[in-house]
């Protein structure tokens, strides 16, 4: 088993403003928990992410690239997805007045990052904005072996 890397890591990748993003997402959060032995749990980070980037496809406008932050520090992972639409995702940090429809495909992607995620938020950025999301690295004595 690997130990745990305590050096900070960062990526930043942009990816297609396509559903496509969605799937090469998972693939690099997960490939970068993995290869650093980060002891965030990759499932749900994946799971997030995978939210983040599904999001910034369908609800921002034009072909601009969007572009996947990760950041693995030695107590959390944070990660980010930056889009052109400078609009603030509102479900996000906004009280929730009701449950999303459970006939409705969608509507429960930013729900899911407030609840699985240790902190999540949003902030303008100069071409537009970026979501985040962060996940606590977790105690050695928690871990799935």
């Amino acid at each position: 088993m690997h130990e745990r890397s305590s050096a900070p890591a960062s990526w930043r990748v942009a990816l297609p403003h396509t559903t496509a993003a969605v799937p090469v997402a998972r693939a690099l959060i997960r490939t970068a928990l993995t290869e650093l032995a980060h002891t965030a749990d990759c499932d749900t980070a994946e799971l997030l992410t995978a939210e983040l980037v599904a999001n910034a496809v369908e609800h921002t406008a034009g072909d601009a690239p969007i572009e996947l932050v990760v950041e693995l520090l030695p107590t959390s992972c944070q990660v980010e997805v930056h889009d052109p639409d400078p609009a603030p995702p509102v479900e996000l940090t906004r009280p929730v007045l009701a449950e999303p429809d459970p006939w409705q495909e969608g509507g429960r992607g930013l729900l899911l990052i407030r609840a699985l995620s240790s902190s999540c938020g949003h902030r303008a950025t100069g071409s537009g904005k970026a979501v985040w999301f962060r996940l606590p690295a977790v105690p050695a004595q928690r871990r799935r072996v």
